[in-house]
């Protein structure tokens, strides 16, 4: 089986990243170049990504066995602009435990 941190790591940066470009590149572009298309198409990129972040966590602590807390945190965490790459150090340890407990 593979390391579920490793996939909710990775999944949670891709998230991340199109939280960014949405907030950053394609809202600016839709309300001061007129070009709404953009919020439509990276937001949708970014939704699919969310529900997948979502799925990939609710995975991860019921296989890891992760408390509640933990798992609050890295959701909290996702909703937030810079969120996940603050707690990536985090996930890198969590992933590294994971490792070791197998």
């Amino acid at each position: 089986m593979s390391n579920p941190v490793r996939t909710l790591r990775a999944v949670g940066l891709m998230e991340a990243c199109s939280f960014l470009v949405l907030l950053g590149i394609a809202m600016p572009l839709k309300y001061f170049a007129g070009q709404p298309g953009a919020v439509k198409v990276v937001g949708w990129i970014h939704g699919v990504l969310f529900i997948v972040f979502c799925g990939a966590l609710l995975r991860t602590t019921l296989v890891v066995r992760w408390p509640l807390s933990r798992a609050a945190l890295i959701f909290v965490a996702a909703l937030l602009p810079f969120g996940p790459f603050v707690v990536d150090r985090r996930m890198k340890q969590y992933k590294d435990e994971f490792n070791a407990r197998r």
